[in-house]
């Protein structure tokens, strides 16, 4: 585990801190630096879950090209689900960006449950999705499914995501925690809080500190959503990690008609941003169509974002 503490924590906050973790039998390394200090807790991490030290880690501000993810920053993650063309991604990029959106997002490689569904136009969607994100000003995230694909993903991608199904693929995490790139992870489908965090710690072990989580909803016995989704999630991370979170009500709930309400009620719950699938014409869409909003219903939905940020105090950049 890794602790981020506030700036201008005081020596005596420090040493308390490092008694605590040695009383449970927890080793610590203790890390200064110009503009924070990290302590790194090595051994059995749960003795620490009961510990109120949370109070003293400040909360993390990831960086994203030249957006700010955290500590009041919040991403507007919008796009296709996959790259279709680049015609049909220069559209879709043109309108969400115009509508407020920060960052694009555009699948190249695509993990479906069905091996003869659409899997995504590989490298050449990678470069499609650079092009679009040069063009509009907007840093680009895609998935990387395989440590065998990150090599290429990370030549054109400013974040790299890790899709639900591979949160817990430790050696993919392992890979891209030697990365230089910010990294949106994803909450498995069955997966709890604690595991979520765990797999953020494989990353962050590795020395890339640059973690973005992503409520997504999981699996439940309600048929009428894709998924539930677990809003209590965000606070709940906030409260155990200095981590920022995201929500994907695209992925949670499956329907437009819902994804409005739960963006800005991610917003109201603290949420650092939200995900949102958009294409101009959804019923042609390759992957997902049924789950994406349509540029316009996109555009209402910012204005709704805008002001709830402002009432909570954050930002959008």
């Amino acid at each position: 585990m890794i602790i981020v503490l506030r700036p201008h924590s005081t020596p005596a906050q420090i040493d308390h801190i490092l008694e605590r973790i040695q009383e449970l039998g927890l080793r610590s390394h203790l890390s200064r630096g110009e503009l924070r200090t990290i302590i790194g807790v090595i051994g059995d991490e749960s003795k620490l879950q009961a510990e109120p030290l949370s109070a003293l880690p400040e909360d993390s501000v990831v960086k994203v090209g030249s957006v700010r993810v955290g500590g009041g920053f919040m991403a507007m993650v919008a796009g296709p689900c996959a790259v279709e063309s680049a015609e049909v991604l220069d559209g879709i990029a043109g309108e969400v960006k115009a509508a407020g959106a920060n960052i694009l997002r555009g699948g190249a490689f695509k993990p479906r449950t069905s091996p003869y569904s659409f899997q995504g136009l590989g490298e050449e969607g990678l470069k499609i999705l650079r092009d679009a994100g040069d063009k509009h000003g907007m840093p680009v995230v895609t998935e990387v499914m395989d440590p065998r694909q990150l090599d290429v993903v990370s030549r054109y991608a400013d974040m790299v995501q890790v899709g639900a199904r591979n949160m817990q693929n430790f050696d993919l995490l392992r890979e891209v925690g030697q990365t230089d790139r910010p990294v949106l992870l994803k909450r498995g489908m069955s997966a709890t809080v604690r595991d979520l965090l765990m797999s953020a710690e494989y990353i962050l072990a590795e020395g890339n500190h640059q973690v973005v989580l992503c409520e997504r909803g999981v699996r439940s016995f309600e048929d009428s959503t894709r998924n539930m989704l677990d809003m209590s999630a965000v606070p709940n991370v906030k409260g155990q990690s200095h981590l920022p979170i995201i929500v994907d009500p695209s992925h949670a709930t499956g329907r437009p008609d819902l994804i409005p309400a739960m963006a800005r009620a991610a917003v109201a719950a603290g949420a650092d941003g939200v995900h949102v699938e958009v294409h101009n014409c959804p019923e042609k869409a390759l992957s997902d169509g049924p789950q994406a909003l349509l540029p316009a219903q996109f555009s209402g939905l910012m204005e709704d974002i805008r002001r709830l940020a402002e009432v909570v105090g954050k930002t959008i950049s």
